[in-house]
């Protein structure tokens, strides 16, 4: 009966996930130009929290649950398991006090209305995944523009999403370049469940009533903490949650 209904409404949450986007793309523009980085991030936010809208349409519902008291006045490292696109508009909107960046692949800062606007502008950083030097050089320039700004950022550690909400191992490598340039950064697990189950019969035909949940874990000070350890703490941490109850 999910699959069923969720069918039957696809076509409208695409519809109304995409007419947001085509609005936003000359809202963004239009602040970027006139208010720099502060009205352009306000104009992102405002569009994720109506790209939340059209989950709904399928009957498919968040939760985000954070009951930890993070500072402002320092970098996070956010670290999740990354289960689909779905993941991502909710953690721009509910994390946008703490100015969270992403590491993107370069190749969708081209054609994607919206979407590609923000990953050029925001201050993010675009990876090609076939040019190591290139994705190190940009991984540390966030890292850098963290530190300055005292920004956050959201890493996916697994690499690749998890189709199935079983986990893959986390590396090691983002979240090290970024604290060579952000020791000071804190850093902070977030376990995502069931966003895998929107998509598991393709983007197009998504899944209904299947209850999103966003969870901030206890954060972690890395200082004086051997990475490969670090690293492993926070799958652990975030395993625990995603999947004690996995079916």
């Amino acid at each position: 009966m999910k699959r069923i209904i969720g069918h039957i409404f696809s076509p409208l949450h695409h519809l109304g996930f995409f007419l947001v986007l085509i609005i936003f793309q000359p809202i963004q523009w239009l602040c970027y130009k006139l208010g720099g980085y502060k009205a352009h991030k306000s104009s992102v936010d405002i569009m994720n929290f109506f790209l939340l809208i059209p989950y709904y349409f399928v009957f498919d519902f968040i939760s985000f649950k954070n009951e930890q008291n993070l500072p402002i006045d320092r970098p996070i490292i956010f670290v999740a398991n990354h289960q689909s696109m779905y993941d991502i508009p909710p953690l721009i909107y509910f994390l946008r006090k703490y100015h969270a960046k992403f590491i993107s692949k370069i190749e969708l800062t081209k054609n994607i209305p919206s979407i590609s606007f923000n990953l050029k502008y925001g201050g993010g950083a675009n990876i090609d995944r076939s040019d190591k030097k290139q994705s190190l050089g940009e991984i540390m320039k966030l890292g850098q523009r963290m530190r300055d700004n005292n920004w956050s950022t959201v890493i996916f550690p697994e690499g690749t999403r998890s189709k199935t909400g079983k986990m893959k191992e986390f590396q090691i490598g983002g979240i090290a370049t970024i604290l060579k340039k952000a020791p000071n950064a804190l850093i902070v697990p977030i376990a995502i469940e069931n966003s895998w189950k929107m998509v598991r019969y393709g983007l197009f035909w998504l899944n209904a009533f299947i209850p999103l949940k966003f969870t901030v874990l206890t954060p972690i000070e890395p200082a004086g903490k051997d990475i490969v350890e670090l690293v492993k703490e926070l799958e652990i941490a975030v395993k625990n949650v995603v999947e004690k109850d996995l079916d």
